[in-house]
């Protein structure tokens, strides 16, 4: 069988996998995609989505799946949590922010996002999915790459995407650099039924409460029926994965001092699940022959700019339109496709440390923060986002 007529395969069945498949689906090519959980899930929390992302689920398609249970604040907010002082609003739910980037800026759990990715994979018959069946390796054979699976398969592929994530195997052998770095911020996240938050608690915007080496961020989601929670901290302890528990004493501990509302909402969980945040410097050379990187496998990025699943699919979207018009040339197509992504997200990964810093501010660096963005108009701090919510062309 020639190479042009092997399926793509995608290596990572996660949001990023799903959505290069549903892309590259919707250009008329055949993608299997290698899962190495035992099920087709997402694990986590909710996410924010800035208007950019919901750009590309217009583009897709998706924009009535995502609907459905996405919620949609009136406001970013942040407040001192020692002071319990509002520092800044910024009103993302106004009809001034929805007019500049023509699509909404909501919260949604992950596993509604992934769920509109997998719903639209199933249904297309250009997509298969093969769960408990990891990529481990590949070789590039010319026309074609030969992957590998864990077990000892292998199968031959038009091209592998390797969209496998923070521990990806294909960045491993493609790249070679390595562990993630480790950020030193653990993170705790839960999800519980709105009826236990108190009624002066519950509010519809996002509010995140920053505090020294801390910060906690709470919001509703799947139409206000259930709250997220996450709180951040400074710690070394390191534990890889994403489904750790979490110790509440831990978390007492390190709020200590704060803000009544911020102990209140800690309070209302017994059981967290944690996991240690990591990301990589920023790269060139997503490619090799034909293989290429996607998302977290190529960039992956602190959770202070909440653009991690919004990134992986605006890449996505970028990659099955660089290859359907190289008809052919992947060597251009995968550079085509390296050379508009790479900047815009090596700047998501830069800030999203910058804004790790600022929300965790302590002492004098504490002061200047809240001095200078109470002092900040909420429209200077939509043009300050405007480069990244504005989105990309398609």
């Amino acid at each position: 069988m020639a190479g042009k007529d092997l399926p793509i395969i995608v290596a990572g069945g996660g949001i990023g996998g799903l959505a290069a498949a549903w892309a590259l689906a919707r250009k008329g090519r055949a993608v299997q995609v290698f899962e190495q959980a035992p099920e087709f899930g997402e694990v986590g929390a909710g996410i924010q989505l800035g208007p950019n992302v919901f750009k590309m689920f217009d583009y897709l398609g998706l924009t009535e799946a995502i609907d459905r249970t996405a919620v949609y604040p009136g406001n970013l907010i942040m407040r001192d949590a020692l002071s319990g002082e509002e520092v800044i609003r910024v009103p993302v739910g106004s009809d001034a922010f929805r007019a500049r980037f023509k699509f909404p800026y909501g919260v949604i759990h992950r596993a509604d996002i992934h769920g509109a990715f997998l719903e639209a994979c199933r249904k297309s018959p250009l997509v298969t999915l093969n769960a408990s069946r990891k990529v481990v390796g590949y070789e590039n054979k010319g026309d074609r790459v030969a992957v590998k699976i864990d077990g000892g398969a292998e199968l031959e592929g038009e091209l592998l995407v390797g969209a496998d994530g923070l521990w990806s195997s294909v960045r491993e052998q493609l790249v070679g650099d390595g562990k993630p770095r480790v950020s030193g911020h653990i993170a705790y996240r839960a999800v519980i039924p709105t009826p236990k938050v108190p009624a002066h608690l519950q509010q519809t915007d996002v509010v995140l409460w920053a505090g020294p080496k801390t910060h906690l961020v709470h919001y509703p989601l799947r139409r206000g029926e259930v709250y997220n929670l996450v709180v951040v901290f400074h710690s070394s302890r390191y534990e890889e994965g994403w489904d750790t528990y979490g110790d509440p004493e831990e978390l007492r501990e390190r709020f200590k001092g704060e803000r009544p509302e911020v102990l209140e909402f800690l309070a209302m969980v017994n059981e967290w699940k944690m996991w240690v945040l990591c990301d990589r410097e920023p790269i060139k050379g997503w490619s090799e022959g034909r293989v290429v990187l996607l998302g977290d496998a190529a960039h992956p990025m602190l959770q202070y700019l909440a653009q991690g699943a919004c990134m992986a699919t605006e890449d996505a979207v970028v990659l099955a339109n660089k290859l359907d018009a190289a008809k052919g040339d992947y060597a251009s197509a995968f550079d085509a496709y390296e050379k508009e992504r790479y900047l815009r997200t090596a700047r998501v990964q830069l800030m999203a440390r910058f804004y790790g810093e600022v929300y965790h501010a302590m002492d004098v660096k504490r002061d200047l923060r809240n001095s200078l963005l109470k002092n900040a108009s909420p429209e200077g701090a939509i043009n300050g986002a405007a480069w990244l919510y504005g989105g990309i062309e398609v």
